[in-house]
């Protein structure tokens, strides 16, 4: 009977297996002393190459490789990295023991400040005092902490090329690996190579444990390192100019050490934020096509320019004496309807095969962030809808999901976009995104797992038909093209018919339901700003505020050239709503049960509405915002968002039981009431300024 052959992720295991029992053997010939040193360093560099590349080469495969189904592939795949991972651990500790003593005892090869007062002479007994001293310099301020446990070594890797300074720096390369020996509050930490050089390199060009990042292979990825070095090269060019700038402020302070400190501490913080991607991929914890969000960095970035409070405000004329979205009906009082160009109503309706991250990172939030977008720019507000998951099935994204009570506006997949952009190519942007957590750093950040596109008019200009739309998922960023989430089928692999369909299911989508809605609907909706993205749930309270707003700006103004400061709690505050969504959810949960108390007529009483409107909002949102034990609005939190749900519905349960017992509405003295708490009164939470809000 003829042996049966092993699959690629067998053959690896044997590797694997082969590896450790070498490291095991050399190990115990080192704690034996039998050979030489020489010998041995020699022997621990060939099995070091060797577990690289056989990390390498795991990490290339795919389950379509194999020859017949493995059970659990992904979870064996992990385990045999991790086993490496351990495996590369041993071999750098063992060679930084085993490497021969380099010139770190030379002159010079400790901090900057010692090499201007002290003698060639005396820089050995420098350095020797430096690492055994508490950290104390007077050179350039650099206090140092703790030296790490010899226990325990502290390995890093290089993760971009550093040039030497100043003398005392140590040249590293990208993939090296170091030996931390003694860590600075100011990022320059006292560090060891494996030839023994030592001296200091910033913090930001390491990460801890050892990397694989150096290609052994350059026969079969020339391509590849071709671009890493051009991306090195202009991140060094830019590197080296910055410092440049930095050293030229430095001639012109009177205390330099402080001036290249804080400029450093800008160099580090753009270091990272690019590295935290590349870190992340060296670990396999993301997919190859995810990236930093774009959306979410505008987000953070830009402030109130791209969140719905900055859209649902009135926008000023050219003129800026009047307004240029907002007008009165003279004949009925209500807001005048505006027709734009683009405004249709869609439904997010799931995605399919979407990469999951790997180990190491915790999935605080899967989501969505939707705008208007014309190719280049967005054009809208930035709207986020939370997706839906099963531990089963964790490729596979829902939404709107099934609820007893109202389904939160954060969940909600139904939206509207109003946009008045001229641009031919106007569409929506999606961006898959997850808000992720370091397990061994707790570093917070925003994924961008891929983004879909789709596109409102076709050629010719024509709106596109209203039907269910299967929409590809991109890797990359919106800017970049051709990036694929998931890799290409292997070579090794049958390219028949059959095995492309399959790839094309497995290829990541996106579901969007383009829907048509009825005459009232649209009708509510042209009251809206012109540029707008939210959840449909939630329209009918921006169409209150919005008749709120004209009346106030186009009615009760002295004159249209009045600018001064309103008194007006709702108008003031309502925006806050749109960026915290369980406010909202709160408004419109307290509404609805005013609303199921009210008469046909009464429904139909735009003035009693807005009576009643503003009654509801300072009995429930108004109280919740001013209150001082509601925690503090964190995306993607689960402990505040849990703290903040539960002292939403207790406190609006004891309002309603109070105006129930009294059996009238909220009055002011419940704000006087020693049983309740509030902030200290400031005088912006009851004025509308009306020059600092428009857009």
């Amino acid at each position: 009977m003829p042996l049966k052959r092993r699959g690629p992720l067998q053959l690896v295991q044997g590797e694997v297996d082969e590896v450790k029992r070498r490291v095991e053997s050399l190990e115990k010939n080192v704690k034996s002393s039998s050979g030489s040193k020489e010998e041995a360093f020699h022997r621990c560099q060939e099995l070091r190459a060797s577990a690289e590349k056989t990390l390498k080469t795991l990490q290339k495969l795919t389950k379509a490789d194999e020859l017949a189904p493995v059970g659990n592939y992904d979870q064996r795949k992990l385990e045999e990295e991790r086993r490496l991972q351990n495996i590369l651990e041993r071999l750098v500790t063992l060679s930084l023991e085993l490497s021969p003593p380099g010139p770190s005892t030379q002159a010079g090869n400790v901090s900057k400040g010692d090499t201007d007062n002290n003698s060639d002479d005396d820089n050995s007994d420098d350095f020797e005092e430096d690492i055994n001293s508490d950290g104390k310099d007077d050179g350039d301020g650099r206090t140092s902490e703790k030296p790490p446990s010899q226990s325990a070594p502290q390995i890093y890797t290089v993760l971009s090329d550093f040039k030497a300074e100043q003398e005392g720096d140590l040249s590293v390369q990208r993939g090296e690996v170091l030996k931390i020996i003694k860590k600075t509050a100011d990022g320059w930490w006292l560090a060891q190579d494996a030839k023994g050089n030592r001296g200091v390199v910033p913090k930001t060009f390491l990460k801890i444990g050892p990397g694989v990042d150096v290609e052994h292979d350059e026969d079969d990825e020339d391509e590849e390192e071709e671009d890493d070095d051009d991306d090195e090269d202009e991140e060094d060019d830019e590197l080296q100019q910055s410092e440049q700038e930095e050293e030229e402020d430095e001639d012109q302070t009177d205390d330099g050490n402080k001036s290249k400190a804080s400029n450093w501490s800008t160099v580090r913080k753009a270091l990272t934020e690019i590295d935290t991607t590349d870190v992340l991929s060296a670990m396999g914890a993301i997919p190859s096509g995810f990236r930093p969000s774009t959306l979410s960095k505008l987000l953070a970035e830009e402030g109130e320019r791209y969140r719905g409070s900055h859209y649902i405000q009135p926008q000023l004329s050219q003129s800026q004496l009047s307004f240029k979205d907002l007008f009165l009906d003279p004949d009925t009082g209500k807001v005048r309807a505006r027709q734009v160009r683009i405004c249709v109503c869609f439904s997010l309706w799931s995605c399919k095969m979407i990469p999951t991250p790997g180990v190491g990172v915790q999935v605080l939030s899967r989501h969505i962030r939707l705008c208007a977008f014309d190719g280049t720019q967005v054009l809208s507000n930035i709207h986020t809808v939370r997706a839906s998951y099963t531990s089963k099935s964790p490729k596979t994204w829902s939404f709107s999901p099934r609820m007893t009570s109202i389904l939160p506006t954060v969940l909600d997949g139904d939206c509207f976009l109003r946009c008045n952009s001229l641009s031919p190519d106007i569409g929506i942007l999606f961006e898959l995104g997850v808000t992720f957590l370091r397990n061994s750093t707790g570093e917070r950040g925003d994924l961008s797992c891929g983004w879909a596109f789709l596109k409102l008019a076709d050629d010719s200009g024509n709106p596109i038909p209203h039907r269910t739309y299967e929409l590809p998922v991109n890797g990359g960023t919106p800017y970049e093209k051709d990036v694929m989430l998931e890799a290409p089928l292997s070579r090794r692999s049958p390219g028949g018919v059959f095995q492309h369909m399959l790839h094309a299911r497995r290829q990541p989508k996106l579901i969007v339901k383009l829907k048509s809605t009825n005459s009232r609907t649209r009708t509510q909706l042209s009251l809206l700003p012109d540029t707008l993205l939210h959840c449909l749930s939630c329209f009918h309270l921006l169409v209150l505020h919005r008749q709120l707003l004209a009346d106030t700006l186009l009615m009760d103004r002295p004159t249209m050239q009045n600018a001064d400061i309103i008194c007006s709690p709702i108008l003031s505050t309502f925006p806050v709503l749109l960026d915290q969504t369980d406010l909202l959810d709160a408004l419109r949960s307290a509404w609805l049960e005013a609303e199921t108390n009210m008469s046909r007529a009464q429904k139909r009483d735009l003035s009693y509405l807005k009576q009643e409107f503003s009654k509801v909002y300072m009995s429930s949102v108004y109280f919740l915002l001013r209150s001082p034990s509601l925690p503090s609005y964190r995306w993607a939190d689960p402990p505040s968002e849990e703290q903040r749900a539960r002292f939403i519905y207790t406190t609006l349960e004891a309002l309603k039981n109070n105006q129930q017992t009294t059996s009238q509405s909220l009055t002011p003295a419940v704000f006087f009431n020693s049983s309740h708490s509030h902030l200290a009164f400031d005088i912006q939470e009851l004025t509308f300024d009306l020059l600092c809000v428009t857009r």
